[in-house]
């Protein structure tokens, strides 16, 4: 019970960074896609740095979370950030909740909860072999090298759409070196201290949130925020799987587990497409760097 209140937490808390961190980067200029400008220019706004301060939260929580249970349980249930976002955008101006779309946002919960049945993903972890990390760490750069590379080539909104499953699928690789350094705290701090995962979590993390400002940036909602919330939960179960031998449930269940990962979608494009947040889309543009 407690890693699934954390998890829900770290949502909440990532919910709140994205609304802040997307009014920032809609107003940048598209010419500043790719380039570390995008992030400069960001350093300068209040509402940014605010954006990183919840983004911060949401990282202790997502860790404290993974210290108790797998990638399996824990990445789905970050899925909440959705509905949560939508909650907030409603609050945040003189909206009202009746405008949220719960509908969609009930399609969304009913769809985590049928997946997470059906994966009924135990509390298992075992410790990674060396050949274990290569194959996936490079497996996975490999996967993220050949969407930007299509993302590059390819104009809006399919552009939007890749960067956004690029960015989940880094998110996801992040959040399996973090499992590896949650359970190295047992060891005392020098063993974290020195472990490469560390490291690489924060070379990934780091990674991860420049292609989310460029996600954010490169299109509408209804083309980035279902690919963000779809492949990240499905990218950690893989790793998590292959990673840490977690114990999820095939065979028949993954038709379930299938419908479970639908309901999920159709709730994030019903989300994704609420006129609410096309009106926060306006007022992002509208708002100062």
């Amino acid at each position: 019970m407690i890693p699934i209140v954390l998890a829900l937490l770290a949502g909440a808390s990532n919910a709140l960074a994205s609304v802040l961190q997307r009014r920032v980067v809609k107003a940048a200029p598209q010419e500043d896609a790719f380039k570390l400008s995008l992030i400069i220019d960001t350093l300068r706004s209040p509402m940014w740095l605010g954006g990183i301060g919840a983004l911060i939260a949401a990282f202790v929580l997502q860790a404290a979370a993974l210290s108790i249970a797998g990638l399996s349980l824990v990445q789905p249930l970050l899925a909440v950030e959705l509905p949560f976002t939508m909650i907030l955008i409603a609050w945040l101006p003189p909206r009202g909740l009746k405008r949220v779309p719960w509908r969609a946002v009930v399609l969304l919960t009913a769809g985590l909860a049928v997946l997470l049945f059906a994966l009924a993903p135990d509390e298992s972890y075992h410790v990674p072999s060396t050949w274990a990390w290569i194959t996936a760490t490079v497996g996975t750069l490999g996967c993220i090298a050949g969407l930007l590379a299509l993302a590059w080539l390819i104009q809006r909104p399919a552009r939007a759409v890749l960067l956004g499953i690029t960015t989940s699928v880094g998110f996801a690789l992040t959040a399996a070196f973090m499992n590896t350094v949650t359970r190295e705290f047992e060891d005392g701090i020098v063993t974290v201290l020195t472990s490469w995962q560390l490291y690489a979590m924060a070379l990934a993390g780091l990674a991860s949130l420049f292609l989310l400002q460029n996600a954010l940036q490169s299109g509408s909602l209804v083309a980035v925020q279902p690919a963000l919330t779809i492949s990240d939960p499905a990218a950690s179960i893989i790793l998590g799987v292959y990673l840490f031998g977690e114990n999820v449930r095939g065979g028949p269940w993954l038709i379930l587990e299938v419908a479970g990962m639908s309901l999920i979608l159709l709730g994030s494009i019903g989300i994704a497409r609420s006129p609410l947040l096309r009106e926060e889309h306006n007022v992002s543009q509208a708002q100062p760097v």
